[in-house]
């Protein structure tokens, strides 16, 4: 039996939040020109191939919000899932000056089998939790290099993303994390909240549920314990966000 391309953690927990991480995994499947899209181990341990930290923080913060959580298993340069189905960077060929070998001759029909076997199955099992309560609050984790191939330093240490169809729970978020007074926070930083067809727009915004998109810059949360540290950090400051906003 092919395994799931997602794992889902505390599915029967109470709590409103769902808690979602698109890039948890650098897992190239098998299937997929046998198990290697032909770059090295250690691009395949960068950002390119996964959110760092991302899955760890993710994993503790559900425990502390008592939600459920979805993680995907598969790399987002085998098909990213943040992205949507025709959108022109669902397989990457290029990402931060590392080629892709295995995906620069990939055609419809492959993209096509790549949805059929992770995108899809992520997206409807992401529906299904978030459709599981009529008040769900999505909260996406990812994380964020801290510098790009031949560009400045970002001096974030976490970002809130949003979307301006909808910042209802992020602009509260925002003003929370700012009065915590340590904390260099970005705001549509280091990238825009909104890609019209990605997860927050697919399940969160087109059914009018509220949402936050959270980047944390992965030097700070590439071990266990720093993972567990802004987890404890974050739960209470979310659901005190989410009083505050009256959602």
């Amino acid at each position: 039996m092919t395994a799931k391309p997602y794992h889902i953690l505390g599915e029967d927990r109470p709590s409103r939040w769902l808690v979602t991480c698109d890039h948890a995994s650098n897992r190239v499947p098998d299937c997929i020109n046998g198990g290697s899209l032909g770059i090295s181990a250690a691009d395949m341990d960068r950002h390119i191939a996964y959110d760092i930290g991302a899955a760890g923080v993710t994993r503790r913060l559900a425990e502390r919000l008592d939600a459920p959580a979805i993680l995907s298993d598969f790399s987002r340069l085998v098909i990213d899932p943040n992205r949507g189905e025709d959108d022109p960077t669902l397989v990457m060929k290029l990402y931060d000056s590392t080629v892709i070998p295995a995906n620069r001759e990939v055609d419809a029909a492959a993209i096509e089998r790549r949805l059929d076997a992770f995108h899809r199955p992520y997206h409807a099992a992401l529906e299904a939790l978030a459709a599981r309560r009529a008040d769900t609050v999505i909260c996406a984790i990812h994380s964020f290099t801290p510098r790009l191939f031949g560009r400045g330093d970002r001096p974030w240490q976490i970002g809130v993303l949003y979307s301006h169809l909808d910042p209802r729970l992020a602009l509260v978020l925002l003003e929370r994390l700012r009065a915590e007074g340590d904390l260099v926070v970005g705001e549509n930083e280091p990238y825009g909240g909104h890609l019209e067809g990605d997860s927050i727009d697919r399940h969160a915004l087109r059914q009018g549920r509220p949402n936050v998109l959270i980047e944390i810059r992965h030097d700070l949360i590439r071990g266990e314990a720093d993972q567990i540290a802004w987890a404890d950090r974050l739960a209470p400051i979310l659901r005190d966000a989410l009083a505050r906003s009256g959602l």
